[in-house]
Protein backbone atom coordinates (compact mmCIF):
# COMPACT_ATOMS: atom_id res chain seq x y z
CA UNK A 1 0.00 0.00 0.00
CA UNK A 2 2.80 2.42 0.98
CA UNK A 3 5.25 1.24 -2.20
CA UNK A 4 2.18 1.58 -4.33
CA UNK A 5 1.04 4.94 -3.36
CA UNK A 6 4.45 6.39 -3.91
CA UNK A 7 5.36 4.62 -7.24
CA UNK A 8 1.53 5.82 -9.03
CA UNK A 9 2.09 9.59 -7.32
CA UNK A 10 5.63 10.03 -8.40
CA UNK A 11 4.51 8.73 -12.08
CA UNK A 12 1.76 11.36 -12.01
CA UNK A 13 4.36 14.06 -11.23
CA UNK A 14 7.36 13.00 -13.42
CA UNK A 15 4.65 13.87 -16.12
CA UNK A 16 4.87 17.41 -15.12
CA UNK A 17 8.84 17.23 -15.97
CA UNK A 18 9.73 20.09 -18.52
CA UNK A 19 5.71 21.90 -17.60
CA UNK A 20 6.04 23.65 -14.49
CA UNK A 21 4.87 27.29 -14.06
CA UNK A 22 8.63 28.47 -14.14
CA UNK A 23 12.16 26.70 -13.90
CA UNK A 24 13.00 26.72 -10.42
CA UNK A 25 9.75 25.00 -9.23
CA UNK A 26 9.77 22.58 -12.58
CA UNK A 27 12.83 21.28 -10.92
CA UNK A 28 11.49 21.22 -7.47
CA UNK A 29 8.38 19.09 -8.27
CA UNK A 30 10.74 16.32 -10.43
CA UNK A 31 12.76 15.90 -7.54
CA UNK A 32 9.75 15.67 -5.53
CA UNK A 33 8.64 12.69 -7.34
CA UNK A 34 12.55 10.94 -7.58
CA UNK A 35 12.38 11.07 -3.73
CA UNK A 36 9.05 9.23 -4.13
CA UNK A 37 10.04 7.05 -6.56
CA UNK A 38 12.84 6.26 -4.17
CA UNK A 39 10.95 5.00 -1.77
CA UNK A 40 8.12 3.40 -3.84
CA UNK A 41 11.89 0.95 -4.72
CA UNK A 42 12.99 0.71 -1.25
CA UNK A 43 9.41 -0.86 0.11
CA UNK A 44 8.66 -2.58 -3.13
CA UNK A 45 12.13 -4.35 -2.37
CA UNK A 46 11.29 -5.59 0.98
CA UNK A 47 7.58 -6.76 -0.36
CA UNK A 48 9.26 -8.98 -2.77
CA UNK A 49 11.89 -10.43 -0.51
CA UNK A 50 9.08 -11.51 1.92
CA UNK A 51 7.20 -13.14 -1.01
CA UNK A 52 10.51 -14.65 -2.31
CA UNK A 53 9.56 -15.44 -5.68
CA UNK A 54 9.60 -11.46 -6.97
CA UNK A 55 11.66 -8.33 -7.51
CA UNK A 56 10.31 -4.81 -6.99
CA UNK A 57 10.36 -4.35 -10.79
CA UNK A 58 7.95 -7.21 -10.73
CA UNK A 59 5.96 -5.51 -8.75
CA UNK A 60 6.06 -2.57 -10.33
CA UNK A 61 5.69 -3.65 -14.05
CA UNK A 62 4.22 -6.94 -13.84
CA UNK A 63 0.77 -6.29 -12.23
CA UNK A 64 -2.73 -5.25 -12.86
CA UNK A 65 -4.24 -2.85 -12.15
CA UNK A 66 -6.81 -4.37 -9.61
CA UNK A 67 -3.39 -5.93 -8.06
CA UNK A 68 -2.31 -2.17 -7.25
CA UNK A 69 -3.38 -1.12 -3.68
CA UNK A 70 -2.73 2.62 -3.91
CA UNK A 71 -5.34 5.84 -3.20
CA UNK A 72 -7.09 6.67 -5.66
CA UNK A 73 -6.17 10.16 -5.20
CA UNK A 74 -2.38 9.31 -5.74
CA UNK A 75 -3.88 8.18 -9.36
CA UNK A 76 -5.57 11.07 -10.73
CA UNK A 77 -5.01 12.55 -13.91
CA UNK A 78 -2.99 15.86 -13.64
CA UNK A 79 -5.14 19.02 -13.63
CA UNK A 80 -4.39 22.40 -13.24
CA UNK A 81 -1.20 23.73 -10.98
CA UNK A 82 -3.46 24.38 -7.71
CA UNK A 83 -4.59 20.76 -8.48
CA UNK A 84 -1.41 19.27 -7.87
CA UNK A 85 -0.20 21.66 -4.96
CA UNK A 86 -3.59 20.62 -3.08
CA UNK A 87 -3.58 16.97 -4.14
CA UNK A 88 0.90 17.49 -2.91
CA UNK A 89 -0.30 19.19 0.54
CA UNK A 90 -3.12 16.77 1.20
CA UNK A 91 -0.79 13.94 0.74
CA UNK A 92 2.33 15.09 2.37
CA UNK A 93 0.40 16.31 5.70
CA UNK A 94 -0.48 12.10 5.93
CA UNK A 95 3.29 10.97 4.57
CA UNK A 96 4.75 13.30 7.12
CA UNK A 97 2.57 11.79 10.30
CA UNK A 98 3.03 8.64 8.94
CA UNK A 99 6.28 8.29 8.70
CA UNK A 100 6.90 10.19 12.28
CA UNK A 101 5.15 7.19 13.62
CA UNK A 102 6.61 3.95 11.62
CA UNK A 103 10.33 5.60 12.74
CA UNK A 104 9.01 3.53 15.97
CA UNK A 105 8.11 0.32 14.00
CA UNK A 106 9.04 -3.31 15.30
CA UNK A 107 9.86 -4.08 12.16
CA UNK A 108 13.71 -2.15 11.94
CA UNK A 109 13.62 -2.46 8.12
CA UNK A 110 10.17 -0.40 8.05
CA UNK A 111 11.40 1.77 10.83
CA UNK A 112 14.72 2.58 8.53
CA UNK A 113 12.65 3.48 5.49
CA UNK A 114 10.50 5.62 7.53
CA UNK A 115 13.54 7.31 9.16
CA UNK A 116 15.23 8.30 5.58
CA UNK A 117 12.21 9.23 4.07
CA UNK A 118 10.67 11.64 6.74
CA UNK A 119 13.51 13.81 5.93
CA UNK A 120 12.19 14.03 2.35
CA UNK A 121 8.93 13.86 3.10
CA UNK A 122 9.90 17.02 5.68
CA UNK A 123 10.97 19.14 2.46
CA UNK A 124 7.71 18.53 0.45
CA UNK A 125 5.71 19.33 2.97
CA UNK A 126 7.16 22.32 3.64
CA UNK A 127 7.47 22.80 -0.26
CA UNK A 128 3.41 22.15 -1.18
CA UNK A 129 2.54 24.31 2.21
CA UNK A 130 4.54 27.43 0.77
CA UNK A 131 2.76 27.00 -2.51
CA UNK A 132 -0.42 26.54 -1.06
CA UNK A 133 -0.46 29.64 0.64
CA UNK A 134 0.88 31.50 -1.75
CA UNK A 135 -1.79 30.57 -4.32
CA UNK A 136 -4.53 31.17 -1.42
CA UNK A 137 -2.96 34.52 -0.92
CA UNK A 138 -2.27 35.55 -4.41
CA UNK A 139 -4.21 36.96 -7.24
CA UNK A 140 -8.06 36.27 -7.05
CA UNK A 141 -7.88 33.47 -9.75
CA UNK A 142 -5.05 31.72 -7.65
CA UNK A 143 -7.37 31.46 -4.83
CA UNK A 144 -10.43 30.74 -6.89
CA UNK A 145 -8.59 27.80 -8.57
CA UNK A 146 -7.25 26.41 -5.28
CA UNK A 147 -10.64 26.53 -3.70
CA UNK A 148 -12.13 24.84 -6.81
CA UNK A 149 -9.05 21.84 -6.07
CA UNK A 150 -10.19 21.55 -2.42
CA UNK A 151 -13.44 21.10 -3.49
CA UNK A 152 -12.47 18.72 -5.92
CA UNK A 153 -10.10 16.32 -4.25
CA UNK A 154 -11.86 16.40 -0.33
CA UNK A 155 -13.59 13.50 -0.87
CA UNK A 156 -10.10 11.63 -1.96
CA UNK A 157 -8.47 12.76 0.67
CA UNK A 158 -9.96 10.57 3.16
CA UNK A 159 -8.84 6.97 2.04
CA UNK A 160 -5.45 8.23 2.93
CA UNK A 161 -6.32 8.41 6.55
CA UNK A 162 -8.34 5.04 6.92
CA UNK A 163 -7.79 2.09 8.21
CA UNK A 164 -8.34 -1.96 7.20
CA UNK A 165 -7.67 -5.29 8.73
CA UNK A 166 -4.37 -5.68 7.66
CA UNK A 167 -3.18 -2.16 9.20
CA UNK A 168 -5.01 -3.17 12.33
CA UNK A 169 -3.08 -6.28 12.28
CA UNK A 170 -0.08 -4.69 11.87
CA UNK A 171 -0.54 -2.37 14.42
CA UNK A 172 -1.22 -4.97 16.91
CA UNK A 173 2.13 -6.16 16.14
CA UNK A 174 3.50 -2.56 16.76
CA UNK A 175 4.98 -2.35 13.49
CA UNK A 176 2.51 -0.08 11.77
CA UNK A 177 1.02 3.09 13.68
CA UNK A 178 -2.52 3.64 15.01
CA UNK A 179 -4.35 5.63 12.00
CA UNK A 180 -6.64 7.22 14.34
CA UNK A 181 -3.81 9.58 15.88
CA UNK A 182 -2.74 10.18 12.14
CA UNK A 183 -6.36 10.99 11.25
CA UNK A 184 -6.61 13.64 14.20
CA UNK A 185 -3.10 14.86 13.48
CA UNK A 186 -4.09 15.92 9.57
CA UNK A 187 -7.56 17.52 9.82
CA UNK A 188 -5.51 19.30 13.01
CA UNK A 189 -2.89 20.37 10.65
CA UNK A 190 -5.35 20.91 7.63
CA UNK A 191 -7.73 23.14 10.06
CA UNK A 192 -4.66 25.18 11.22
CA UNK A 193 -3.98 26.05 7.80
CA UNK A 194 -7.49 26.65 6.62
CA UNK A 195 -8.34 28.44 9.73
CA UNK A 196 -5.34 31.22 8.84
CA UNK A 197 -6.06 31.42 4.95
CA UNK A 198 -9.74 32.31 5.79
CA UNK A 199 -10.47 29.24 3.58
CA UNK A 200 -13.29 26.89 4.02
CA UNK A 201 -13.22 23.01 4.80
CA UNK A 202 -15.89 21.49 1.93
CA UNK A 203 -18.99 20.21 4.07
CA UNK A 204 -18.89 16.60 2.38
CA UNK A 205 -19.88 13.43 4.44
CA UNK A 206 -19.37 10.96 1.15
CA UNK A 207 -15.73 10.05 0.34
CA UNK A 208 -14.10 8.18 -2.41
CA UNK A 209 -13.29 4.44 -1.30
CA UNK A 210 -11.64 0.93 -2.99
CA UNK A 211 -8.03 1.79 -3.94
CA UNK A 212 -6.61 -0.16 -0.97
CA UNK A 213 -8.56 -3.37 -2.18
CA UNK A 214 -7.72 -2.99 -5.83
CA UNK A 215 -10.84 -0.90 -6.80
CA UNK A 216 -10.05 1.98 -9.00
CA UNK A 217 -10.77 4.74 -11.27
CA UNK A 218 -9.97 4.41 -15.15
CA UNK A 219 -7.02 7.41 -14.60
CA UNK A 220 -4.60 3.83 -13.35
CA UNK A 221 -4.98 2.43 -16.28
CA UNK A 222 -3.47 5.14 -18.23
CA UNK A 223 -0.54 5.80 -15.65
CA UNK A 224 0.37 1.72 -15.90
CA UNK A 225 -0.08 1.70 -19.88
CA UNK A 226 2.58 3.98 -20.10
CA UNK A 227 4.55 2.62 -16.85
CA UNK A 228 4.75 -0.86 -17.73
CA UNK A 229 4.87 -0.43 -21.57
CA UNK A 230 8.33 -1.51 -22.31
CA UNK A 231 8.95 -4.11 -19.88
CA UNK A 232 5.50 -6.10 -21.30
CA UNK A 233 6.68 -4.90 -25.25
CA UNK A 234 9.96 -6.25 -24.65
CA UNK A 235 10.61 -8.84 -20.84
CA UNK A 236 13.72 -8.33 -19.36
CA UNK A 237 14.98 -5.80 -21.23
CA UNK A 238 18.32 -4.66 -19.73
CA UNK A 239 20.14 -1.20 -20.49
Amino acid sequence: MLADDRLILSHRLSELCGHGPSLEEDIALTNVALDLLGQANELLTYAAEIDGNKTADDLAYLRSDVEFKNTIITELENGDFAFIIVRQFFFDIYSYFLFSELIKSKDERIAAIAEKSLKEVTYHLRHSKKWFHILSEGTEESRTRLIDAIDELWSYSNELLDSNEIIDSLESENIAPNMTNIKSNWHKMIKENFEQLNLQIPDITWFHSGGRVGKHSESLGGVLTDMQYLQRAIPNAEW
